[in-house]
């Protein structure tokens, strides 16, 4: 069992480097592995999420162990926050970490991921943080939201995890849903990441094509991956 103090996004740096990338894990059980880790944290396994999503949080805002997967996610997550206007729509949320940190810089925020289980998890934990995050179960490319229903929709680490096409095909939707902005962020590698899912890759070229296609005013930038913000 780990101790509740050491539990946090970290685990999965960890796991990739120790078990998958050595051929022990099969990327397919990663995150069987990843979740059975998580809840031997306490007998109450709600307790061991809480303390999951805590722990997270908090190196995101501060000082995260060099070289983990908190080190990855907190400059863009930072830079994130800084390009967010108004209320706030995540796609593809994931744990929610993102939607989490916005709602603590006072954003409105809703955040949609396909998963139920993972959607239902952060509507459980988002009130016992003391924090308001509205959620819903949703495909990316279809959300069951009307046309403008946020200031800034963000798709941040999600591009990466479709086929090309249906990446296209998420962002027309968030330009459907966007009042004012689309923030889209991903990783630029030169293969995909199997671990993390990823099946996409990304370089600044793609991103300006992706941005001509809209027909509307975007910026390509690179900060610890690539960026393309798309304004209305």
């Amino acid at each position: 069992m780990i101790g509740l103090a050491r539990l946090d996004n970290d685990l999965a740096g960890w796991l990739d480097r120790t078990l998958v990338v050595p051929g022990v894990l099969p990327p397919e059980r990663f995150e069987e592995a990843f979740v059975a880790i998580v809840t031997s944290g306490a007998p109450d396994p709600e307790e061991a999420w809480l303390a999951f999503y805590r722990n997270t949080l908090d190196a995101l805002r501060g000082e995260p162990e060099p070289g983990g997967t908190n080190a990855e996610l907190k400059p863009v997550h930072e830079r994130a926050e800084e390009l967010a206007v108004g209320s706030v729509l995540e796609l593809g949320s994931c744990f929610g970490f993102l939607a989490l940190r916005l709602a603590q810089a006072g954003h409105e925020v809703t955040a949609t991921d396909l998963v139920p289980g993972t959607v239902g998890l952060l509507d459980r934990m988002a009130p016992r943080l003391g924090l308001a995050v509205d959620t819903v179960v949703a495909d990316a490319r279809h959300v069951p939201l009307p046309d403008g229903h946020a200031d800034t929709v963000f798709a941040v680490h999600l591009l990466e995890h479709l086929p090309a096409e249906e990446g296209k095909a998420v962002l027309a939707e968030a330009i459907r849903l966007a009042r004012r902005r689309v923030v889209v962020a991903v990783p630029f590698e030169q293969l995909p990441n199997e671990t993390w899912g990823h099946v996409t890759t990304f370089d600044a070229g793609a991103l300006h094509r992706l941005g001509e296609e809209t027909g509307l005013p975007f910026e390509v930038s690179e900060h610890h991956g690539g960026w393309l913000v798309v304004d209305r």
